[in-house]
């Protein structure tokens, strides 16, 4: 474990994901020093960012703004750190749900309907566009923080301001409700990327919000998922597209959803997922049979620059 050096785990941080990002890095912290290796806590909400010049690399456990967005990321090239995870672009395009659903329709990679939602916009013509319910959601936040599920007509005006409370940047997004499905991904181009075993997300609310994933002890996670092995490989190697469309590496997570019918879509693109006790990659790695202390130890070798 020498040849890591000194390892700064970047834990809390700026964002409204700050408590989950403590839980994270704490749990990172944890799984690095018990192997023997040299690893520190470090909050750049209470510390200078010059003083991670001491560290040889570092694991990045922030989520949200100025953690998974390119902000960080941009700084630790400019000081020549190898971080974990995802360089300045693919973080900033993951960190946009609007953006990242733009290039994957290009890139033939199939999502859910949507709109971009502004204050002017005609909110009866995207009720009727999109059908309801729909979703409203800010594009540059996560842990389901400022979304709402429109149910009603009307509804989409008052959902849009809650969302544009959290971002400016506002979309809402068709309503697909045959289940919500996670693929964990690992690797790069050099090492090669691996898919990790699905999970389907049951929550006992009415979505996967914010208290589903993080407060909530009912929220059931099946993995195996229950779908075909035949189902489960087609989308897995789709996952991998959408992960590498977004130019990501190391280590994310990408979303979808299964309608009635039986067809995916891919919904969203996490570049710096959770590792609490109710975070699901770490549930995946489990299942393929790695361990949360081999899992870190990983995505740790494939720290660099860029």
């Amino acid at each position: 474990m020498r040849k890591f050096g000194k390892v700064a785990v970047l834990l809390g941080g700026h964002s409204d994901e700050r408590e989950i990002s403590l839980k994270s890095g704490a749990a990172v912290l944890a799984a690095l020093q018990a192997q023997g290796i040299d690893a520190h806590g470090f909050d750049p909400r209470d510390k200078p960012l010059h003083d991670l010049e001491v560290f040889d690399r570092v694991f990045i456990s922030l989520h949200g703004r100025f953690g998974e967005d390119g902000c960080i990321q941009g700084a630790l090239e400019l000081l020549h750190i190898p971080y974990t995870g995802s360089g300045v672009m693919a973080s900033a395009i993951g960190m946009d749900k609007w953006r990242t659903k733009l290039l994957w329709h290009e890139m033939g990679v199939v999502t859910p309907d949507f709109a971009l939602v502004t204050a002017r916009s005609d909110f009866a013509a995207i009720e009727q566009q999109l059908g309801l319910p729909l979703f409203v959601k800010p594009a540059n936040e996560g842990s389901s923080i400022g979304i709402t599920k429109v149910k009603d007509a009307g509804g989409l005006k008052a959902a849009y301001e809650i969302a544009a409370a959290a971002d400016p940047l506002v979309i809402a997004e068709k309503f697909v409700g045959g289940g919500e499905y996670t693929v964990g991904i690992i690797g790069d181009a050099m090492q090669g990327l691996e898919a990790l075993p699905i999970i389907c997300i049951i929550p006992k609310n009415e979505f996967y919000d914010y208290e589903a994933k993080y407060l909530r002890n009912d929220t059931e996670y099946l993995c195996p998922s229950g779908l075909s092995a035949e189902k489960e490989k087609i989308i897995k190697q789709e996952a991998l597209i959408a992960f590498s469309a977004i130019g990501c590496k190391g280590w994310g997570r990408v979303d979808f959803l299964m309608d009635e019918e039986g067809n995916h879509y891919f919904l969203e693109i996490n570049t710096s997922p959770g590792m609490t006790d109710h975070s699901l990659v770490p549930m995946a790695a489990k299942a393929a049979g790695i361990s949360f202390e081999q899992l870190v130890v990983r995505i740790l070798e494939l720290a660099d620059v860029g």
